[in-house]
């Protein structure tokens, strides 16, 4: 089994932003690679019960990053994708859709940047609870640190790629 993709954690720890953003880019780029050199089919390809598929998972991060970093930390109510499901829109490409996890990984990233400190809590609340924006950045990282384990595993049952 190949372990191609395997990548030593981040070693930032020059303050809590940096440490943060490091993680977090990490975890991304996790999800991303697992994408790396697939057709069209293998990264629609249904392999477990749940029908979870590599590009429905990062569909499904493109619109947690949209609802957490735009909507809720930057406050633009455009951003609020409503479901967040893992279901890829009839005509998105594979291309298009991984693009769209680029756009909104950059817009992310300036969303919690342009706040600053990881203290200030976020522009709309969250079920009435205006969490700091450091609770969405852990939770954001949490969300795509468990996908990537998905990804994991089925790129393994795809062509037996292994690693982090």
């Amino acid at each position: 089994m190949a372990e191609t993709q395997r990548r030593p954690v981040p070693r930032n720890d020059g303050g809590e932003l940096d440490t943060a953003m490091a993680f977090l880019s990490f975890a991304r780029e996790c999800v991303m690679k697992k994408t790396d050199g697939l057709t069209e089919e293998q990264l629609r390809r249904v392999l477990v019960e749940s029908g979870t598929t590599l590009l429905g998972l990062v569909h499904h991060l493109t619109l947690a990053e949209r609802l957490w970093f735009g909507y809720h930390v930057a406050g633009r109510e455009s951003e609020d994708p409503g479901d967040v499901g893992m279901d890829v829109p009839a005509g998105r490409t594979s291309e298009q859709v991984l693009a769209d996890y680029r756009t909104a990984i950059a817009a992310g990233d300036v969303a919690i940047r342009s706040v600053g400190d990881l203290g200030e809590p976020v522009a709309i609340a969250v079920e009435g609870t205006f969490h700091s924006v450091r609770w969405v950045v852990a939770h954001m990282t949490s969300e795509t640190v468990r996908h990537a384990g998905h990804a994991d595993i089925l790129r393994e049952q795809i062509d037996g790629t292994t690693g982090r």
